[in-house]
Formats: structure tokens, C-alpha cells, sequence
């Protein structure tokens, strides 16, 4: 029997925890799922993470606040591994609006998340969480086009999404744990498969995306696709820029999965 993800809750700053797990991808290593938790004045989930048996991710979540107190709840975009557990994160939080752009509520409508529980906001519009407000950020990378990642000036933490995430051999509490060429190739070899239209891509049009991140100068990267990472931008940054020249990503055939099974 395959044992089920553990969702564990984690601090990152004093107002930030993480909630997260990690999947393994068959031939390729394991994938973080992350989580955040923002306990601002009108506090904020960031994603709902994957669907797990049982009530793993709200223990999780009760950890680490009240589910009631919850005012925000920001998804990155509608994937599985983001809003796994939205409604039950709605029933227990019904204060609580949903923070996503027009296409975002268009996808979320299909799973039957009603009009007046939604707030919409484009990158470069900012949400109120009560002494500060969170600007709402377009990532250079991203699997989705309603993608929006957000940026808190206040304590300089970008929530990237999908964005620099990585395949590693095996979990991390940090990315400054992982070797530097590992976590190098694990990033291009995710954002080959997460985003196989940068190799498309005007490569002069996706160094203007990078450097837009580093204008923020954000002192930490919370992806939801990797362990926090500090004081870290440059080298996250510079790992992407090369990877719409790395070889496209190429998924195994049924032969392929039946040895990985086999194994």
C-alpha cells in the first residue's frame, strides 16, 4: 500500500507558515506542494494544496490558525495540487472570498464555487489585508494563464506559484539545502514540464519577466513548487533564464511506465 502525503505545518517567517507535502514523480525524484498561511490583520491562505484522505491539510491549517479567522483565500490558479481542499476550507471559513482573476472564476465556476464568495484582482492591483496591502504579481513562468502570484513589500516575500519550483531527488527543509547544480537542473527540468511554451518563447520578452522580479528585490521566494527560499533571488533567477534553451521535456510512453511500475 502506498503510504498517504503528510501534510506538515511549518514556519517560515513570524507571520507566514507553510503547509506542505511532497509528492514523488516516478523516474524524476519528488515535487514539494506547498501551502502558505499569512497572519495579517485580515489573514490569508494561499492555495488549498492537493486532495489527501482524511482531514490531513485542515489539521494542517488548524495548526496554524483558526480556519474561521480566514478572510483571503488567493489561489494561484485552480489546478488539483492547489485547491484540493477548498471546499472544505469554505465550510469551515465563511468569512472567507476567494482572490482569482476573471479566468480563474471562469474555471473555479466548473467546480461550483459560487460568484459571491469570489474577489477578482489582476497583477498590478493590490489586496487589503488590514496594515498592509499584497500586490498581486504576474510570474515569468507558469503552467496557467490566470497564473497570479503575490508580492508583500512589507516583508519582501514573493508567493511565486508554480514559479521556480524544482524536481530533487529527495524533500529539503530549504532550498539553500539542495546542491546548487542539483537544484539548477531540477528547476529548468520542471519548467520544461510545467511550461513547455518557453522554448517558444522570445527569449529577450522572458528576460524582461526575470528582471520584473528582481525589481521587487524580494528577500525571500515561496514557490509553491519548492522549499522557502532566502536571500536566494539571483541564483533562482539566473537558473530560469536558461531554461528556454534547455531540451524540451519529453514524458515516458506506456513501455516506460510499465518498467517504473515493474520497479
Amino acid at each position: 500500500m502506498t503510504a498517504q502525503p503528510l501534510i506538515t505545518q511549518t514556519p517560515v517567517t513570524p507571520d507566514v507558515d507553510a503547509l506542505g507535502t511532497w509528492l514523488p514523480v516516478p523516474g524524476y525524484g519528488v515535487l514539494a506542494v506547498n501551502a502558505f498561511v499569512i497572519r495579517a490583520a485580515r489573514p490569508v491562505l494561499v492555495d488549498t494544496g492537493p486532495a489527501v484522505p482524511g482531514d490531513a491539510f485542515i489539521q494542517a491549517l488548524e495548526r496554524a490558525i483558526d480556519p474561521a479567522r480566514l478572510e483571503w483565500i488567493w489561489l494561484t490558479h485552480p489546478d488539483p495540487d492547489h485547491v484540493g481542499n477548498l471546499a472544505a476550507v469554505l465550510e469551515r471559513a465563511p468569512r472567507a472570498r476567494v482572490v482569482t482573476t476573471f479566468l480563474g472564476m471562469g474555471k473555479l465556476g466548473l467546480l461550483g464555487l459560487p460568484v459571491d464568495r469570489v474577489h477578482l484582482l489582476n497583477p498590478g492591483q493590490s489586496l487589503d489585508v488590514g496594515e498592509r496591502r499584497l500586490l498581486a504579481v504576474a510570474p515569468p513562468v507558469f503552467d496557467a494563464p490566470e497564473s497570479t502570484g503575490l508580492f508583500d513589500p512589507s516583508t519582501g516575500a514573493l508567493f511565486s506559484a508554480d514559479c521556480f519550483g524544482a524536481l530533487l531527488p529527495a524533500p529539503a527543509a530549504g532550498a539553500a539545502d539542495v546542491a546548487p547544480e542539483l537544484l539548477r537542473a531540477g528547476m529548468i527540468g520542471w519548467a520544461t514540464v510545467d511550461a513547455p511554451w518557453l522554448h517558444r518563447v522570445d527569449r529577450g520578452h522572458f528576460r524582461e519577466s526575470l528582471q520584473a522580479v528582481a525589481d521587487l528585490q524580494p528577500k525571500r521566494i515561496l514557490s509553491s513548487h519548492l522549499p522557502p527560499a532566502s536571500n536566494m533571488t539571483a541564483t533562482l533567477l539566473g537558473n530560469l533564464a536558461d531554461a528556454p534553451d534547455a531540451p524540451p521535456f519529453v514524458g515516458p510512453d506506456q513501455a516506460a511506465l510499465e518498467q517504473m511500475l515493474a520497479a
